[in-house]
């Protein structure tokens, strides 16, 4: 056997091995879960009430409300509890949202409230003492996605005594 022909055998098999697997990948890719496409949602939401914000004339501007658009949507928690482990949210806040550096998440105390609306500033805006802001990175679709998760999170059985209410 010449080198010349030992080459064109390699490449062939490189060839058809490459072929193969992007055959594969084609297969594996259609086979995932066809979802309808989510509507358009605003790029901002609205603002954020906050008592660090000064409002001139004490007169706050007009915002729209939030609303989750997923709320109670089983398929959309459990794509959230995918999220919450892949932006490395436990590593704050513990599997499960249990509380670990940050607070408990599936306890139903909230230092800033608790409404999806409230979680869903959270998140996106972050909050003071080590919260980051998510909304840039995830967008809109993707905090309503973490607040669907975090809303269906059970209460555990144990709760610490402390609460954030005065």
């Amino acid at each position: 056997m010449t080198a010349h022909s030992s080459r064109a055998n390699h490449w062939r098999r490189g060839r058809l091995a490459y072929t193969a697997l992007l055959l594969l990948s084609a297969a594996l890719l259609s086979c995932g879960e066809q979802r309808v496409p989510p509507q358009p949602a605003s790029v901002v939401p609205p603002a954020v009430s906050s008592e660090s914000h000064i409002v001139a004339g004490d007169v706050p501007p007009t915002t729209g409300t939030l609303r989750n658009p997923h709320a109670g949507d089983a398929a959309v928690a459990r794509s959230g509890a995918l999220l919450f482990t892949a932006m490395n949210c436990d590593g704050c806040h513990g599997t499960g949202g249990s509380g670990w550096v940050g607070p408990n998440l599936g306890d139903g105390r909230w230092r800033y409230g608790g409404a999806d609306a409230e979680v869903f500033n959270s998140i996106y805006f972050g909050r003071p003492h080590g919260m980051p802001a998510f909304g840039g990175a995830l967008g809109t679709e993707g905090v309503w996605t973490l607040v669907t998760y975090l809303r269906s999170l059970p209460v555990p059985p144990n709760v610490p005594t402390q609460s954030w209410q005065n």
